[in-house]
């Protein structure tokens, strides 16, 4: 094969225009995305050999059985809606399966080097587990957090019916201030300290943030739990500190 034939075959057609790859490498310059990306591949190749070293592998059938839970999750049925949504995302079956097996054997390499240090690291981290239901309101201006501070305190109007008319977050509206059940690690150290003190119902600010002025209820309070979610949270915790401190040794030496 050419040069000439090689460099055509690395040419992306995209609704019938031509992209080559000397493009593409601009285009991340021109919008700063380029370091960002050269992480994400070092990543990759420390994963790659760090797994290769301690003889951590990936299986043709435990990527059968991943590429399977995919195509349920968004109904592709039939083998021809799995290559039609193929098609669509410019890719082909063998970039589909060396993206689940890139995926899988960092999960795998994750299990592998940290599997048995979840229960210690949970142990010294227990308070850090602990979960509660939080509804949230966000607004831009103090003046207007106060307003609903004491309009809700008086009972002119629910908690869950002000964030639906007054956040600034769309979605918060359309969940009526719904957060979800969150770890006391997800909050700033002084937020999360403020949450975990107040009683069940209570409002909590307003709170400045970068975000604006927060208004906070807490509705439920879970004791911490090592469960299987708890162990995943930590597994991928400290794997991805793991794979930081290898990135920036590599970067850095």
């Amino acid at each position: 094969m050419t040069d000439s034939e090689a460099n055509q075959r690395r040419i992306i057609n995209f609704s019938g225009v031509s992209i080559t790859p000397e493009e593409i490498v601009d285009f991340l310059k021109h919008e700063m995305l380029l370091k960002d990306l050269c992480q994400k591949l070092v990543s990759q190749k420390i994963i790659a050999q760090a797994a290769k070293d301690r003889g951590v592998t990936v299986t043709p059938e435990e990527i059968q059985a991943e590429a399977n839970d995919i195509r349920y999750e968004k109904r592709l049925e039939k083998a021809s809606d799995a290559l039609a949504w193929l098609t669509e995302q410019m890719i082909t079956t063998d970039d589909w399966e060396t993206g689940i097996r890139t995926r899988l054997l960092a999960q795998k390499l994750a299990e592998h080097l940290f599997d048995k240090e979840v229960e210690k690291f949970f142990a010294q981290n227990q308070l850090d587990f602990e979960q509660f239901v939080l509804y949230q309101i966000v607004v831009p201006y103090e003046q207007l957090a106060w307003e609903i501070y004491y309009r809700v305190e008086e009972e002119e109007i629910s908690f869950y019916e002000a964030a639906h008319l007054y956040d600034i977050d769309e979605r918060r509206r359309n969940y009526c201030g719904y957060e979800g059940k969150l770890y006391r690690w997800s909050l700033k150290p002084d937020i999360a300290a403020v949450v975990m003190s107040k009683p069940v119902g209570n409002i909590i600010g307003p709170l400045k943030t970068d975000q604006g002025y927060h208004l906070l209820m807490v509705t439920e309070f879970i004791p911490a739990e090592l469960n299987s979610a708890s162990r995943q949270e930590i597994i991928d915790k400290l794997f991805e500190e793991w794979l930081e401190s290898e990135l920036n040794y590599l970067l850095n030496r």
